[in-house]
């Protein structure tokens, strides 16, 4: 992984909202690129929680289409006091 090779698709990251105070300084907007080998500088907490459906989206899974866009899923940090949201999208075209 050491010679920037990616291995599925890619996966992004965008924080949607921010209630309170983020300790880790993430902001409404802020975009990040995650996968199995990078955290793409996003909160060890919320990367912990959210890092089976990285994961998930990065190598092709998703859930049904009639329950949403199989491709999006949205997540919440587990500081439910200062509660950041991010959106994970799988990228297909590139």
């Amino acid at each position: 992984m050491g010679n920037g090779t990616r291995i599925g698709y890619r996966v992004v990251g965008t924080i949607t909202s921010v209630k309170g105070h983020c300790n880790a300084g993430h902001k409404a907007g802020d975009r990040m690129e995650l996968g199995g080998h990078s955290s793409g500088g996003l909160c060890g907490f919320l990367y912990h929680d959210i890092f089976p459906y990285v994961i998930m989206l990065q190598f092709g899974g998703g859930f049904p289409a009639d329950w949403g866009d199989p491709d999006v899923i949205n997540m919440e940090c587990l500081d439910k006091f200062n509660l950041v949201k991010i959106e994970l999208k799988r990228v297909r075209d590139e």
